[in-house]
């Protein structure tokens, strides 16, 4: 039995690739360059609004946050076609994806009011402050300080890895409110301003694309919060938390299942090439037997995306989330070397793959940007506990 959608489904991808063909930017500008995850040029604002008004923005939503109440299914669907098309929603992913669904699920109506709509209209970008030099997928380490004063907290400590910082107007912030109690608890979320007097973002260039600046280092010195920008109950931002990185999780699957496709059909197009000893990769047995494997992984991926996705829209535990964090991101890794291995010191020639891949650059700069996928959303390892103790109900070491 071939599994499809329904007629009501596949009606609904038909009128989102039609608005897409007459609404969508050129591709040269949706390739231009950028500066940074909370950089948003013109013409991003004007796309992310054309989105929000016609409600093809978060389309699972009402119509006036910018959605049509599209089913679990629809919603798949409007998320497969905008990975297969490489047409993003907006240039700052954290606040469209995590920071707006975090808001509307613990902000108060003035909070909502405040910063929903206009993060959802792209007329305001922010960052997340989560990770720190000594609290990375160890969030509930976090050592960053909010000391509640009057009407107004006072905070100090330091974020890293913070995508667009530089650049945002807003940091959705965990930060401990209560140092005496186990690590878990005593952390609340701010929403600080980042013009504040005290704040500085300090940006640091990738290693692979050192033109683009995008991560950052931000220090909070005596940093004055309004009271009001609590997000959530004092001392429970632990389950804001789960909240954040299971949006985050949500949203990261799809584009593990189509990036490991992608760089698999790349695979299957090397077959042609000339390995080391001279003879077409496809005539080495263990090639096939490896493409046939990744073919396999490929597969699974995307029905256990499905089968979990579904789940989550349902309002229901989805494990599978870590799973795919883990399975996804660690899939890709192994494709990529396995790639490179196959083709020997011509991996490092960024010409020599035959057809282009879906990223610029050779197989082995690709499989070094490939680490960099194991680390947000939780660590490989981070989900590997995750898995051994809420999957397969393991004692904690």
């Amino acid at each position: 039995m071939r599994l499809r959608y329904g007629d009501a489904e596949e009606a609904f991808r038909a009128e989102l690739i039609a608005w897409l063909d007459e609404h969508a930017p050129p591709r040269d500008v949706l390739e231009s360059p950028r500066q940074s995850s909370a950089d948003l040029p013109d013409w991003a604002r004007d796309w992310q609004r054309k989105l929000f008004e016609a409600g093809w923005l978060v389309p699972g939503w009402p119509p006036e946050l910018g959605g049509r109440n599209a089913t679990a299914s629809e919603q798949m669907i409007y998320f497969e076609v905008m990975k297969q098309r490489e047409i993003p929603r907006s240039l700052n992913p954290q606040g469209l994806g995590i920071i707006a669904p975090s808001l509307r699920d613990a902000g108060t109506p003035e909070q909502q009011e405040r910063w929903l709509l206009p993060t959802l209209r792209a007329e305001v970008a922010w960052c997340l402050g989560m990770s720190e030099p000594g609290a990375g997928s160890d969030l509930a380490s976090l050592k960053t300080r909010a000391v509640l004063d009057g009407d107004h907290f006072v905070v100090n400590g330091q974020k890293v890895w913070t995508s667009g910082a530089h650049h945002a107007d807003w940091c959705m912030c965990f930060v401990r409110t209560d140092p005496d109690v186990p690590k878990h608890k005593g952390i609340s979320v701010l929403i600080i301003d980042m013009q504040s007097a005290g704040v500085d973002a300090r940006p640091f260039p990738e290693l692979t694309e050192p033109d683009y600046m995008d991560f950052n280092e931000v220090f909070f010195t005596d940093v004055s919060v309004p009271k009001e920008h609590l997000l959530g109950d004092l001392n429970q931002g632990w389950a804001l938390t789960q909240v954040s990185l299971g949006h985050e999780r949500a949203m990261l699957w799809i584009d593990y299942a189509y990036d490991v496709q992608r760089a698999l059909d790349a695979l299957v197009a090397l077959g042609v090439q000339p390995g080391p000893d001279g003879r077409p990769l496809r005539e080495d047995a263990r090639f096939r037997d490896e493409v046939a494997a990744f073919h396999v992984d490929a597969q699974a991926l995307m029905l256990m995306g499905y089968r979990g996705f579904s789940k989550f829209m349902r309002g229901r535990a989805a494990p599978e989330h870590s799973l795919l964090k883990l399975f996804g991101s660690e899939t890709l890794q192994r494709l990529l070397l396995f790639g490179a291995e196959s083709q020997g010191v011509d991996a490092l020639d960024t010409e020599h793959y035959g057809p282009r891949m879906w990223r610029e650059g050779s197989w082995i700069t690709q499989y070094f940007r490939s680490f960099s996928g194991t680390i947000p959303g939780g660590t490989s390892e981070i989900q590997r506990n995750i898995i051994a103790e809420r999957v397969l109900g393991l004692p904690r070491a």
